[in-house]
């Protein structure tokens, strides 16, 4: 884009039903080359996300005493649980029994805690910890204060902050430095957050100034001169990827994937033949209902049709008002009545009860086509010229993110007074009128309009890591290394090629793996392993079930009589408690940059048991971890791993390190010769 271009904004058909009532026009300059930065910042950990695994990095980096940089798109800590809005931690039983977690997640939840007096203030039934969005970021300001001050760090904090450009060494090992563009509100313009993401994302993005905001150029350089990678010196400074999107992966052209995986017998439940990378997990914008004593009048949005034909309670078992409201409950202050629907038990909602919401078949946006995916492939960057110098917009489709918008508030209004139900019929769904939509600066989700700042995401690009051993394509953690999945299962034997079978039953056969492929023991006769794959590079831990929101099969999303994905789901289930190999935060190309969060190298199916909060934290607070080893030690992290499987000093140094700093690195129990994990559910 070249040059001065309009773009108009309609407040009444994206903002909450009962605020602004006028359309306003901005005139947004798309700068081509950048003017002179207007400070430079010098640091050894860029940290580029805020959300709760760019945290967890800062935080293990303060307290290794480490400089770090941390930019946020939006003005909250926390992604997960306070930007996008999803503050009900998504925890497995045993674990949390346990309290197996990492030392900065143990001290979040504790926190919590500490400021209701109890984890669930919510009194919510989808977990033990529903809480406030709001709170969840002054906690997380208040831990990496107090990070700073025990470990004598230094952190510089850049909230409404995008990288917009890297700067990448001639032999395209090392990032240099980075550009960054920090937004804040212009004279006259109205409050941070006033506008949806959609609105003002690309503006974020423009060098130039305009009438909403006022930029700030910000060059992040290392502290001290980066060397002549040609004479094998380590880098000086790290960049962590700890975006929702893996925006520094695209920026950086390292090679990832994006969306579903073929077919493979590492990937044995995926849905396509081929890669797809227009079908990732669906994407949702939260938003908080009050519940009220008295019935509220509820506008109907004049884009409310086109959505309606979505929505739905899904199942019989879960088609109750105040099942639904409860699920995610954030805020109780006055206990109800026990009630049980569905098999669940839960309270009654109970005026000044608060609840975020966040359902498959409703505020969830689930588009799956080239013609309407959120985040931009490699090719659709190229095209639209994303990967030229100055050209970077933040990878995502505005028009997708304003239609997910609408959706949501569409949702809002069906919940309180729609009467249809797409997938259960008429009958089903009654009204609800003594409720009402929250907004404001001072709400829950901290906006004028009342969605969340930012959409929660499922699903991000995600690496391919360097060719190891078994690997020679490019680590990655798939299906197979987690999944408690029966193979068994006939669909496996009669619809994989034999060969691709064959291979299946090996990679889970442990010991007899060569007696398989070398035909001497029959594929169904093979012991099967009943466990994670444990890998000799794990700095890092999680468990949660592998768990979908499928795209849809027909754009767009909200088209009447659209179904999700056929076998999309056939991939979920129960996973073994697993790792996080630090060969899948290590990206190809760039010795400088690690990756954290979602963006890791998992596939498709693997990627949706690895994306909940405390795998987020983990996986940060070994990148943090990870950078500052490597600094001290003078080595880039590929070659901790280089070696394998042989003997890796260094890298046993590492898991130490992390072992003696609180961070679990492997469960309980776990060895090769432990094959017994039926408690860990």
């Amino acid at each position: 884009m070249k040059g001065r271009h309009k773009v108009a904004f309609s407040l009444t058909s994206l903002i909450s039903l009962n605020l602004i009532s006028s359309l306003v026009a901005f005139d947004v300059a798309i700068a081509t080359v950048p003017r002179s930065p207007d400070k430079t910042v010098n640091c050894e950990i860029l940290v580029v996300g805020g959300g709760l695994s760019g945290a967890a990095t800062a935080y293990e980096g303060l307290l290794a005493g480490r400089t770090v940089c941390l930019t946020e798109i939006t003005d909250w800590l926390g992604g997960q649980i306070s930007s996008q809005g999803t503050s009900a931690l998504d925890e497995r039983p045993t674990q949390r029994a346990l309290k197996f977690y990492s030392r900065g997640y143990l001290e979040l939840r504790k926190r919590i805690g500490r400021k209701y007096g109890t984890l669930n203030p919510g009194d919510c039934w989808v977990s033990e910890a529903c809480f406030l969005p709001r709170d969840a970021h002054n906690i997380l300001v208040q831990m990496l204060k107090d990070a700073e001050k025990q470990g004598k760090g230094k952190l510089q904090w850049f909230p409404n902050t995008v990288i917009k450009d890297l700067e990448i060494a001639a032999d395209g090992k090392i990032i240099n430095s980075a550009i960054a563009i920090q937004h804040q509100p212009a004279k006259g313009a109205p409050p941070l957050n006033t506008f949806t993401l959609s609105q003002s994302i690309e503006d974020s993005y423009s060098y130039e100034n305009s009438s909403r905001f006022t930029k700030t150029i910000i060059r992040f350089l290392p502290k001290t001169d980066i060397p002549k990678t040609d004479k094998g010196d380590a880098p000086k400074w790290y960049v962590v990827d700890a975006s929702e999107t893996g925006e520094i992966i695209a920026l950086a052209d390292v090679p990832y994937r994006l969306g579903i995986d073929a077919l493979s017998y590492l990937e044995p439940s995926a849905s396509s033949t081929n890669n797809d990378p227009y079908c990732p997990q669906g994407f949702t914008y939260t938003f908080a209902m009050e519940a009220t004593k008295e019935p509220q009048p509820q506008t109907m949005p004049a884009f409310y049709s086109q959505y309606a034909p979505y929505f739905s309670y899904e199942l019989t078992r879960l088609a109750n008002f105040d099942l639904v409201f409860t699920y995610r409950r954030i805020l109780s202050p006055k206990k109800g009545k026990p009630e049980k629907f569905g098999g669940v038990s839960f309270t009654a909602p109970t005026p000044g009860d608060i609840s975020m919401q966040n359902w498959t078949w409703g505020n969830d946006y689930r588009p799956g086509t080239a013609q309407d995916n959120l985040i931009y492939s490699r090719q659709q960057l190229e095209s639209t010229g994303q990967l030229k110098p100055g050209g970077w917009m933040g990878g995502l489709r505005t028009e997708t993110l304003r239609k997910a918008e609408e959706n949501a508030l569409s949702f809002y209004y069906w919940l309180v007074a729609g009467t249809t139900d797409s997938k259960l019929g008429e009958g089903i769904k009654q009204l609800q009128s003594n409720n009402r939509f929250v907004s404001g600066l001072n709400s829950p989700m901290g906006t004028v309009h009342g969605l969340s700042k930012y959409p929660y995401m499922r699903e991000a690009r995600r690496i391919i890591g360097r060719p190891s051993w078994g690997q020679p394509g490019g680590f990655g953690i798939w299906e197979i290394d987690i999944s408690r999945r029966d193979y068994n299962d006939k669909y496996y034997s009669q619809t994989l090629p034999a060969d691709m079978y064959r291979r299946l039953r090996a990679a889970l056969a442990g010991l007899e793996a060569v007696s398989v492929i070398e035909g001497k023991v029959s594929p169904e006769k093979a012991m099967r392993r009943t466990r994670s794959t444990i890998f000799p590079d794990a700095v890092g831990i999680g468990h949660y079930a592998i768990d979908f929101h499928p795209c849809m099969v027909n754009s767009p999303p909200e088209a009447p009589g659209n179904t999700e994905r056929p076998g999309e789901r056939r991939g979920a289930g129960q996973a073994y408690p697993f790792q996080i190999a630090l060969r899948a935060m290590i990206p190809q190309k760039i010795d400088n940059l690690l990756v954290g969060g979602k963006s890791i190298a998992s596939s498709h199916i693997a990627a949706a048991a690895y994306r909940v909060h405390s795998f987020e934290w983990s996986s940060g607070a070994a990148a943090g971890t990870v950078a500052s080893f490597a600094l001290k030690n003078a080595i880039a992290p590929y070659q901790l791993v280089d070696d394998l499987p042989k003997q890796e000093p260094q890298l046993e140094a590492l898991k130490r390190l992390l072992e003696q700093n609180g961070n679990p690195t492997a469960f309980p129990d776990t060895s090769i010769f432990n094959e017994n994990w039926d408690n860990w559910r």
